[in-house]
């Protein structure tokens, strides 16, 4: 197995030395620097005084807009009151006296700087929670679990440095993600799982699985002729950079996706496979294959419904709207929008069930050695205490 995973580790570690962004703005970063304006910044800002006024005049007087009075609390103009404007969407959603906004600040603007409401301010609630989660998975799976954290730090790092930058810098979408998402499970699966050989299985049908994502996505995306550009994301990345590969932008989503899925059926596998050569060590390596598939068809069963409904619940926005059009249901299917979804969940599918019969395989070939080995060993150490009590 070792003769296997050495190559790729190297060519992994090849890969991103030869692919790692230049740090050079990219085309995309250029145009989006003019677009936006110069000296944008974000402050946060205190609500004050709120008044609410109908929206439009007359014929927008069933909804509610409002005006609110906000102290401006960091930045520049920290200290200064500001009043500002609100959409009808933003008062729906409730705005209190005491409330803190993410407000934009405009310095260039003519009259001086001026400011807007951008968003409401998250960052308590979603600080509290991630420190709830660090706790509850250290209290719960302990030295692990704090090592899938810390894992989970490498992984975002690989994103936000490697992948994304390669990717706006118009290197090969396929080679991007490929070689990101083997550097990042190559880490994340061991400083997890520990240096075993039930980790390298795992990570053997890990690889596999993102060979064959690759494999089949760039043959689906090119024979399904999906675009890319079908949301007001990817059309903004065209107005910024037209030159962008779109097509290929899919086919790196759908390896990126399928890094978490793989990876967890995967070494569930492996883990099934040597917990039963632990309790039934008389098994043989086609009884310990039988069994384990077992365990795996039951996760391939849960797992193609975590995909499915996953993407199905991320697109919920969508789907509401294709139920209000006046489509026929094959047309709406196979529309850009969809296909691109579609396809995306059935390759991820594809890849999932096929990495379990190889995890199951090799996890009960080693395993199966491991024991054989183990058992020499054993036999060595009991033949040599006979000799020396012969003696």
């Amino acid at each position: 197995m070792l003769l296997l995973l050495v190559p790729v580790a190297l060519a992994t570690v090849v890969g991103l030395f030869l692919l790692w962004p230049s740090g050079e703005p990219t085309r995309a970063q250029q145009a989006a620097e003019i677009a936006l304006p110069p000296g944008m910044t974000y402050p946060e800002g205190r609500v004050v005084s709120v008044e609410p006024l109908p929206c439009g005049g007359e014929t927008g007087a069933q909804l509610q807009c409002a005006t609110v009075v906000v102290e401006v609390l960091d930045g520049e103009g920290a200290g200064d009151f500001q009043q500002i404007e609100l959409s009808a969407d933003v008062v729906a959603a409730g705005v209190e006296e005491g409330d803190t906004l993410v407000l934009t600040r405009d310095a260039g603007a003519d009259g001086g700087a001026s400011y807007g409401f951008f968003d409401y301010a998250r960052g308590t609630p979603i600080v509290v929670l991630a420190i709830v989660f660090a706790v509850v998975v250290g209290l719960v799976a302990r030295l692990r679990g704090l090592a899938s954290l810390v894992g989970l730090a490498f992984a975002f790092f690989i994103l936000f440095q490697f992948v994304l930058p390669g990717l706006l810098a118009e290197e090969s979408p396929t080679l991007v993600s490929l070689v990101g998402s083997a550097a990042i499970m190559f880490v994340v699966l061991y400083l997890a799982h520990g240096f075993t050989a039930r980790t390298t299985t795992a990570l053997v049908g890990t690889l596999f699985g993102l060979t064959l994502v690759a494999v089949m996505g760039s043959v689906a995306v090119s024979v399904a002729r999906l675009t890319g550009i079908t949301n007001e994301e990817t059309t903004t990345l065209h107005n910024f950079d037209p030159t962008l590969n779109f097509s290929g932008l899919v086919l790196a989503g759908v390896v990126v996706a399928g890094l978490g899925v793989l990876n967890d059926v995967t070494i569930t596998q492996a883990s099934a496979i040597w917990q039963l050569n632990e309790v039934s060590p008389e098994l043989t390596w086609r009884e310990l294959f039988t069994r384990g598939m077992a365990v795996g068809r039951d996760h391939i069963a849960s797992t193609v419904y975590t995909i499915v409904f996953a993407y199905a619940g991320a697109a919920l926005p969508l789907l509401l709207l294709f139920e209000l059009y006046s489509q026929p249901f094959l047309v709406t299917l196979f529309s850009s929008v969809v296909a691109e979804e579609v396809i995306r969940t059935l390759v991820g599918a594809i890849a999932l069930v096929l990495a379990v019969p190889l995890t199951t395989a090799v996890g009960a070939f080693f395993a199966k050695a491991a024991s054989t080995e183990a058992g020499a060993a054993t036999e060595r150490r009991m033949t040599a205490l006979r000799a020396r009590f012969a003696r």
